[in-house]
């Protein structure tokens, strides 16, 4: 049964042979959905002020 990955950035589930791993030098995993949230990520931007996240809609509730 393959594993079904979240996105570290925006919450969204990654099916299986999609998406991209981003290994941290302390030996961290963290899966991105696309290009796009690892590219925000890499420039720190909060997800929590981008209203297309569903860390985003988490914190309105």
């Amino acid at each position: 049964m393959p594993i079904v990955h979240t996105c570290a950035y925006c919450g969204k589930e990654i099916e299986p042979g999609t998406g991209l791993m981003y290994v941290k030098n302390d030996g961290t995993t963290l899966w991105f959905c696309s290009s796009k949230c690892f590219k925000l990520w890499k420039m720190k931007r909060d997800p929590r002020k981008l209203k297309w996240t569903k860390r985003y809609t988490a914190l309105r509730r």
